[in-house]
């Protein structure tokens, strides 16, 4: 039996762990927090959504980051100070933005992919994951916004994502507690919502089943390849233990770029902080005037999701100040606003804030193949839709290492390579 190490616990991480054990690797899963899912994968904005497969490689991006650089509760923050790291990155994403409407294309056939292997997965193992099949309400404020999304979902069509516009009176009617006024909207009625924690935890006791060897608590010092096998060097409680392994998937969020570093191979993830408050409905009022449907809110780049009946999460914003997980009020602010504006019955005295880092490829595509050494694999990169896309990348990246190491891989539905 061949042996797989993946690093990193992530969403990611977990149904990679999960594609490889159903293919009949012998895996071991590498963690350094004591559970699974607690950092990018904790608290994010909860929305299972094909219809926000539009990627940012896009001159309108630019010219929103740099009218919002000096402002502290802008949508899209970008600290001017220079590195080496960010320049590069923003090179690469301008140099991304020709290929703009294929990546969009292409981003929406794979999160309507993944969407059938991660209910699959989820009935299959019995995972509680508060799921909402209400689908997602866009709103726009003005005519110049709804405008470009008919634009964008002319692209999505080609991926295969219907998604119809609607009045502010069809608004209305979708989510009677949306309060405001509103140029119009497009309403996606087969996207869904739910809670990542819970989701990845519960697949995480699953590949314990299926005998996955959970290492938790373990930080990976270093890794290493001769081309034949991988070697992995753990800090942690097993502090100088060497592992070999046949192969070995770097699932490992931002900090996937080092450990490719190491490899020899360049994968430019930038760390994108985004914000989440969740807010916790403690009475009868707040939860009758709390959304049930998800919405996005693409003024504010912000987004919503009610997850069972006594909790809303709002998440956003993107930052771009390097590996800072610092939760700032001013970032914190705009989320509570947002909330007492669009939804003024809620409560907002319970909120818990949180902040992660987004792994963000500049061509917004996740990384997903074979490194330089035909024993090393990468899935990451997956920026804001990594719990869109997680299951269909680790679909794919079981394929792609049981043909390279000689397990056969089971037939599968048509699918496209993500370079």
């Amino acid at each position: 039996m061949k042996t797989i190490a993946v690093i990193g616990g992530g969403i990611t991480g977990v149904t990679t762990a999960y594609a490889l054990a159903k293919r009949g690797f012998s895996v071991t899963l590498l963690e350094k927090h004591r559970y699974a899912a607690m950092e990018t994968s904790f608290a994010n904005g909860g929305q299972l959504s094909a219809s926000n497969a539009e990627v940012w490689n896009h001159w309108s991006t630019i010219v929103k980051g740099l009218k919002w650089m000096l402002k502290s509760d802008a949508p899209l923050l970008v600290n001017p100070k220079p590195s080496w790291h960010k320049l590069s990155w923003f090179a690469e994403f301008i140099g991304s933005i020709p290929n703009y409407r294929q990546n969009t294309i292409e981003t929406a056939r794979l999160a309507i992919a993944a969407r059938e292997h991660l209910f699959a997965w989820a009935e299959a193992e019995g995972i509680d994951f508060d799921l909402k099949k209400k689908g997602i309400l866009h709103i726009y404020r003005d005519k110049a916004g709804f405008e470009h999304a008919g634009l964008v979902s002319r692209l999505l069509a080609e991926g295969g994502l219907p998604r119809r516009s609607v009045t502010p009176e069809e608004m209305r009617a979708i989510e009677p507690t949306l309060a405001g006024t509103y140029y119009g909207g497009y309403f996606t009625e087969c996207d869904s919502t739910g809670d990542i924690h819970k989701f990845t935890h519960g697949l995480a006791m699953a590949i314990e089943r299926l005998g996955v060897r959970c290492r938790y608590g373990e930080d990976v010092q270093a890794v290493a390849t001769d081309g034949k096998r991988a070697t992995v060097t753990l800090g942690g409680v097993a502090g100088g233990e060497r592992l070999e392994f046949d192969g070995l998937v770097i699932c490992a969020g931002t900090a996937s770029r080092a450990l490719a570093a190491q490899l020899g191979d360049r994968v430019n993830i930038y760390p994108v902080k985004g914000y989440s408050i969740t807010v916790n409905l403690s009475d009868e009022i707040s939860r009758a005037s709390a959304p049930i449907v998800s919405l996005l809110d693409d003024e504010t780049k912000l987004v919503s999701s009610r997850l069972g009946d006594d909790r809303f999460r709002v998440a956003g914003t993107a930052e771009f100040n390097g590996y800072n997980r610092d939760i700032r009020a001013d970032r914190i602010r705009p989320l509570v606003d947002w909330v007492n504006q669009c939804f003024p019955g809620v409560n907002t005295r319970s909120v818990v804030p949180w902040a992660g880092l987004r792994p963000m490829m500049p061509n917004m595509m996740p990384k997903v193949g074979r490194g330089s050494s035909p024993c090393v694999f990468y899935n990451t990169g997956h920026g804001h839709l990594g719990w869109t896309l997680s299951a269909i990348t680790a679909d794919m990246i079981g394929d792609v290492v049981a043909q390279s190491l000689g397990r056969p891989a089971p037939v599968a539905s048509e699918q496209t390579a993500v370079a």
